[in-house]
């Protein structure tokens, strides 16, 4: 993967661009004004990432291009921030101050809420095992800028991690956090989310594994959650409890571990 700027090529954003290239061990590429196409072309690299202002992008020859945006995770955070129930934080029994594992981050939106509702007490982890998404995320999170300040404040806090999650975990010590969330590709995509397709180009498309499960389990105070599609069989394979709540689309399994010891 290599970084590079706009076609302004501004001078702040050439000196970011240039500090994120050494700090994620990539090349910095000059602009000079060339396409994406052109750039990848000349270079070899398929996956080019572009620091703007304010945000940043990833594409490259035949790629879709993901623009960094909070997306469904601001929507959510709002709800969250005036005391709405949130699916995801109900299952996880998450409070303030809690810290999350979250296995699969992806484009950041459930870490995002995540870290509004820990709160500055909370610790959210995001893994990434995708190289290419794992830096998006990390400069995504630390520079983009919303109208909300608490919705900027939750991005700086979390902790975008590059590794896979089972290796990760199998560091961690027993008990040593109190949420561990999975939410890998879907088995059975939802084709209509036009937000998670250009993702799939990116993401790590495996199933989640029983070994994984099991880490996680150890590894967790409170809670271990999935979300699958409504209806997967992924819940019963891994062992995951699903409460009957509404008519989404989307499910979240649980395995509350404190309950259980």
């Amino acid at each position: 993967m290599i970084i590079t700027t706009g076609e302004a090529e501004a001078p702040a954003l050439v000196e970011r661009a240039k500090l994120l290239a050494e700090e994620v061990g990539c090349d910095y590429v000059t602009r000079g004004g060339q396409s994406l196409r052109r750039l990848g072309l000349k270079t070899g690299e398929k996956d080019i990432l572009v620091v703007l202002d304010g945000h940043v992008r990833l594409g490259g020859p035949g790629r879709e291009v993901l623009e960094f945006h909070p997306s469904m995770g601001y929507v959510r955070l709002k709800r969250v921030l005036r005391g709405d129930p949130d699916p995801m934080i109900d299952a996880t029994r998450m409070e303030e101050g809690d810290s999350v594992l979250d296995c699969t981050a992806g484009l950041g939106a459930d870490s995002l809420v995540f870290s509004i509702k820990g709160g500055a007490s909370g610790r959210v982890t995001a893994l990434e095992s995708s190289f290419p998404l794992y830096v998006f995320l990390k400069e995504g999170l630390r520079s983009y800028t919303s109208n909300l300040q608490a919705s900027d404040e939750a991005m700086r806090r979390i902790n975008v991690v590059h590794g896979h999650h089972l290796d990760y975990l199998r560091t961690m010590p027993d008990k040593s956090v109190d949420i561990v969330y999975f939410d890998p590709m879907f088995r059975e995509p939802l084709t209509e989310s036009a937000s998670i397709n250009p993702l799939r180009h990116y993401a790590n498309g495996e199933a989640l594994d029983e070994e994984s499960v099991r880490e996680a389990v150890r590894v967790a105070r409170k809670t271990v959650v999935l979300k699958e599609k409504r209806g997967s069989k992924e819940f019963s394979r891994l062992g995951f409890s699903v409460p009957e709540r509404g008519q989404s689309k989307i499910a979240y399994g649980v395995i509350s571990i404190d309950r259980n010891h």
